[in-house]
């Protein structure tokens, strides 16, 4: 069992949830964060993530990644790394799990597609969705909205990345709900979270990305970060053939990563001298965080993604045909609500901005197949 520094975040010294347990919050042998962490994976938001893009739309193999395996293989790391400092490892698993819920299908392509839309009505954020998700629609349970997790489970997703000083009308209005101090840091927990999401896609991204043919290891090994890694993984199995070993050198960089953002991250809390969760709140910093010359090799890496594989022309064309599909949807839902399913139509109301807010929700649960369906449905098949 860890033995929690004074820094992490105590389950016991919660600040509770916005709608009182009936009957107390124990209930059995779970604390406040281990029902946080299931209530998220007995989510119909979560099970929709399997069907969600990580990389490739829609990928026709079954051995790619998608944004369920990605939250998967997230809190694995983070998991590891806060049992490792001494951090709340219940409360990490949770923010990486339920980190991506409010993406919308065909990834940052539907996303921007969204955004477009609904430009004139606030426009339309995948964190702010997530909380909006947890604290609204997703509701299991009788006497309340959303599914009532934790004021750290609920800060940590808003703050992951950081303050938010102009939140978004999304996020202002859950806030108004239940004030999640926007302007001050998260805690040690959620910045683990948001450095493991940057872990786990920076190198499963390169695994996806060798598997579809899109990425070399001949250009990967003009990143100095890849090259050194891959020297290393090449002298411990010389005899090994060399496809025999691109696995390897992922879990390698995975390793020297997660090694030095523990050794970074200990002499950040050293130097920083916070004793409690509030003072890492009040810090004005983040402590969480890889050595200077790691972050500066880790920027390299993630430009060298963006050059070779988030913008590969394949990828750009397949972006394209996502947004067309967001897009035509939501003028399809906007010109005529009846074309939602019945529970979605009722509630749609004539009034903006909720109308096109309710029609953004509806749109932003949708899975890429589902979405897919819904387009050919009304439209027809998309041309090639």
């Amino acid at each position: 069992m860890t033995i929690l520094a004074s820094y992490a975040c105590h389950p016991a010294a919660s600040r509770g949830r916005l709608h009182p347990e009936e009957g107390g919050e124990v209930r059995g042998p779970r604390d406040m964060f281990q029902r946080d962490r299931d209530r998220i994976i007995h989510s119909i938001a979560f099970r929709r993530l399997r069907h969600k893009t990580q990389v490739f739309i829609s990928p026709d193999g079954d051995h790619f990644r998608v944004r369920l395996t990605h939250s998967l293989e997230v809190a694995q790391i983070g998991r590891t790394t806060a049992r490792t400092l001494g951090l709340n490892e219940d409360l990490t698993e949770a923010l990486c799990l339920a980190h991506d819920i409010g993406h919308p299908p065909f990834g940052h392509a539907g996303e921007d597609a969204l955004e477009a839309a609904m430009e004139a009505h606030g426009g339309f954020d995948h964190n702010a969705h997530t909380l909006r998700t947890l604290m609204l629609l997703d509701s299991p349970y009788p006497r309340f909205r959303g599914l009532n997790l934790s004021w750290e489970m609920l800060e940590g997703l808003a703050k992951h990345n950081g303050p938010i000083a102009n939140p978004g009308w999304a996020m202002r209005e859950l806030d108004g709900l239940l004030s999640l101090d926007l302007t001050s840091h998260a805690s040690l927990e959620a910045q683990l979270a948001a450095i493991s999401d940057d872990i786990a896609y920076d190198n499963h991204d390169i695994d996806d990305g060798l598997r579809a043919g899109l990425l070399s290891l001949e250009q990967l090994l003009e990143v100095p970060f890849v090259a050194r890694c891959w020297d290393r993984v090449r002298s411990r199995y010389p005899d090994v053939a060399q496809d025999r070993l691109l696995r390897e050198l992922v879990r390698e960089q995975i390793g020297v990563m997660a090694n030095d953002l523990i050794a970074a991250t200990r002499a950040n809390i050293a130097e920083s001298g916070v004793q409690t969760v509030e003072d890492v709140r009040a810090l004005g910093h983040t402590l969480v965080a890889f050595s200077p010359e790691l972050a500066a090799q880790e920027r390299d890496l993630k430009r060298f993604m963006y050059a070779s594989l988030y913008h590969h022309p394949e990828q750009l064309a397949a972006a394209d045909r996502a947004r067309v599909i967001v897009t035509d949807l939501f003028a399809a839902y906007q010109a005529d609500p009846a074309l939602m399913p019945d529970e979605w139509r009722d509630e749609c109301v004539l009034q903006e901005p909720d109308r096109s807010r309710h029609i953004a929700d509806f749109i932003a649960g949708m899975t890429d197949r589902y979405a897919e369906k819904r387009h050919v449905e009304i439209f027809g098949a998309l041309a090639d």
